[in-house]
């Protein structure tokens, strides 16, 4: 047993060497391309062109798209530790697309609620909803039934999809910008300030210390509910602590990003598969590895048809996808 247990602190230990090594490559990567290229060289000094356009522009935008990133990984583990099914993420269980229907009353109807703050509110509200009408989905079918589960999340996305179309269409008129909510639904980093970058950073942290807390009892879960309950782990009521946690994630992904998919699918999968099945020791790098996945995927936005930009969504989308069905298939064999 010794033995396992260290070689398992080496792996973990080479992983963390990687995951930093991916996560400084794809910062780098992200700070030097675009519209223009900035070679680290010239990120550097004051009164230059290329430091103005890293400093003002692409550090923020960097930070975003890891923000949005460790967002949608966090998410994606809780939600397939709650769902008990690797196939869980945030974008096919109808979370976010809860949380694109609160964010677009938001933007479509300021007059009802004028608070700076409705986005992330609203949108927190819409993903909260959702993946409890998730469970609820499970809880009246008589019991915890992943494809069921999944199913369920599957249609209620295609329903809110619609409700959001709908509201578009309904509320939508000449002084709103379509294109630029039509954009934002399609996947899209905003660029924050500094003071809401001061912001975004320790709510980060403050997810990570959650799902971690949260760790011990998403594996009590994954054994059953009555080992879980053996365990001292009260099923309703975790599970209810634990996507209230996840729907909070998924809503500040959501509302920095858009609608990204498969985020929440491809990395805690991959980081399970390297690290282990404990979620308390996942949680940290799937964050470093969501944030430097959507690092990446936002460059490659900004870049590849220069000076316009991809819609993050439609890359994500196109990794995910071939990526999902992998796994179906895979488990189906």
């Amino acid at each position: 047993m010794r033995r396992a247990t260290d070689g398992r602190r080496a792996s973990t230990t080479t992983v963390w060497l990687v995951l930093l090594l991916l996560l400084a490559a794809a910062v780098v990567l992200a700070l030097s391309v675009g519209a223009a290229t900035v070679w680290p060289t010239q990120w550097w000094g004051t009164g230059t062109l290329q430091a103005e356009l890293v400093r003002v522009w692409r550090a923020p935008r960097v930070a975003g798209a890891f923000f949005v990133g460790a967002c949608l990984s966090l998410a994606g583990l809780v939600f397939q530790g709650v769902f008990r099914n690797p196939l869980a993420e945030p974008y096919l269980l109808g979370s976010a697309s809860g949380a694109a229907v609160g964010a677009a009353v938001s933007l479509l109807l300021p007059a009802l609620v004028p608070t700076a703050l409705s986005l992330p509110v609203l949108a927190f509200a819409g993903a909260w909803g959702a993946s409890w009408l998730v469970l609820l989905a499970g809880r009246l079918g008589g019991g915890w039934q992943s494809n069921r589960l999944l199913l369920a999340g599957v249609g209620l996305a295609a329903i809110l999809a619609a409700l959001r179309s709908l509201i578009v269409i309904v509320f939508g008129d000449e002084s709103t910008n379509l294109r630029a909510i039509i954009s934002w639904q399609l996947g899209g980093v905003q660029t924050p300030t500094s003071a809401e970058i001061a912001v975004l950073a320790p709510v980060l942290l403050v997810l990570v210390l959650l799902v971690r807390a949260l760790g011990r009892g998403l594996d009590a879960l994954g054994l059953g509910e009555d080992t879980a309950h053996a365990m001292g782990v009260r099923a309703a009521s975790f599970s209810a602590r634990a996507v209230l946690v996840a729907s909070l994630a998924t809503a500040l992904a959501v509302s920095w990003g858009g609608l990204i998919g498969f985020v929440g699918l491809i990395v805690p999968h991959v980081m399970r598969w390297w690290i282990g099945p404990l979620h308390a020791r996942l949680t940290v790098p799937c964050a470093i590895a969501g944030g430097a996945l959507m690092v990446l995927v936002d460059a490659l936005a900004r870049s590849a048809m220069a000076p316009s930009e991809i819609p993050a969504g439609l890359l994500t989308a196109l990794i995910g996808g071939p990526f999902f069905l992998a796994l179906l298939l895979w488990r189906r064999g």
